[in-house]
Parts: structure tokens; C-alpha cells; sequence
């Protein structure tokens, strides 16, 4: 094994016969970020951080777009749960849904997810006070969000999918940057939402 010392740059040569082995080490470590630590004498230790965007703790945008198992995080996913009794198809189901004042209708809403359930909100009353467990609550304020995190709470319980994916984003920041941030719930409450509810399952013993 030789070595190319500069000042920006390591070049590790590996004998012929370390070849495969260097080869499948590039490949498991691609992308990865390693801090230089001191050894003794002449020893070079490069310490793995892990990937690049894990290391430099970039923030990861969820929306319903996200690549897969992310969107799973996101309000528009098809992820069935139950909450106070009533059952939801997905986070966007029940946030829309309770804009509605009949009965029938928010029970149409509520088994809807995706874009099909953000659109039902078009045919919802103006009304800046939603009811909810027959409670009043007023529209985009602490208790508004607050039912928003119950219910989120919910899904990520109930449904072990979202929740692996949820967790899969480790310590990074989370954001939720769309085209038209809602006016409601804000993209930087819904991110703070799923990182609480992260940080909690996080704290949790896991089995194994």
C-alpha cells in the first residue's frame, strides 16, 4: 500500500493483491465523510462519520413527493389509523375532514388520502373554528396544531411502516418546504411535529 499526501488530498494505492477487498470497501463507503484524528507517530486515522449528508446533518424536505419510505412520513400517505374511535385513511383525511360540519361528509373525507383528500377541502364551510370530539376549536391556533400532533401521534403509533421511516431519518433536521405553504399549519410547525413525535419514539427502548 502507498500513499499521495497533499494538501486537500489522500490517495490510498492498494498492493495487487489487496485489490478486491479495496474495491469492496470503496463501494460500501461511497459518499462518506471521515475525520482525521491523531495517531502516534506517523499513524493516519481516519475516523467514519458516515454518509455525507448524514455527517453534515442536512435537512431532509418531506412531502408527499419524497422518494420512498419517506412519503410515508408525509400527511398525503395512505397510512389507516384510528383515532378517538373514528377511523382515517391518512393524516390529510382527517385534517380536512373536520372542516366539515355534517356528519356524512366528514366520514367521506376522513377515508380519503393524497391529493383526493386535499381537494375535498374545497367544498368545506368557510369558517375560522373547526369541531372537533364536540369541542370548538379555533383554526390555526396552539390547540389547532396541538390536534394535529394527537393525531399524528396516532398514525406513527399505529402504523409501523411510517414509523420505521419516520425514524429512519436519525438525527437530521426535518423541513417541509412546498410550493404554497399553508397558511393553517405552517410547513415549519408540520416539521417541528414530526420531529417531536420522532425524538419521543426515539427515547423509547426498541425491540431486539
Amino acid at each position: 500500500m502507498r500513499l499521495k499526501l497533499e494538501d486537500h488530498l489522500l490517495v490510498i494505492v492498494m498492493d495487487e493483491d489487496d485489490v478486491d477487498e479495496a474495491h469492496a470497501w470503496k463501494a460500501a463507503h461511497l459518499g462518506h465523510v471521515f475525520r482525521l484524528s491523531a495517531g502516534e507517530g506517523p499513524a493516519i486515522v481516519l475516523q467514519g462519520l458516515g454518509p455525507e449528508e448524514d455527517a453534515r446533518r442536512v435537512p431532509i424536505n418531506i412531502t408527499s413527493m419524497s422518494p420512498a419510505p419517506l412519503d410515508l412520513v408525509s400527511n398525503f400517505a395512505h397510512t389507516p389509523f384510528e383515532l378517538d374511535g373514528v377511523s382515517y385513511a391518512s393524516i390529510e383525511g382527517f385534517w380536512q375532514g373536520i372542516k366539515f360540519t355534517k356528519d356524512s361528509d366528514r366520514r367521506r373525507v376522513f377515508a380519503l388520502f393524497g391529493g383526493a383528500a386535499k381537494a375535498a377541502a374545497d367544498d368545506a364551510p368557510a369558517s375560522d373554528v373547526i369541531t372537533y370530539a364536540d369541542r370548538p376549536v379555533r383554526v390555526g391556533t396552539f390547540e389547532h396544531w396541538a390536534l394535529m400532533e394527537k393525531a399524528c401521534m396516532a398514525k406513527f403509533t399505529q402504523h409501523a411502516a411510517a414509523r420505521e421511516a419516520l425514524l429512519s431519518t436519525g438525527d437530521r433536521p426535518i423541513v417541509h418546504r412546498v410550493r404554497r405553504d399553508s397558511r393553517t399549519i405552517p410547513g415549519v410547525v408540520m416539521a417541528d411535529i414530526w420531529m417531536r413525535i420522532r425524538e419521543r419514539f426515539q427515547a423509547e427502548p426498541r425491540d431486539g
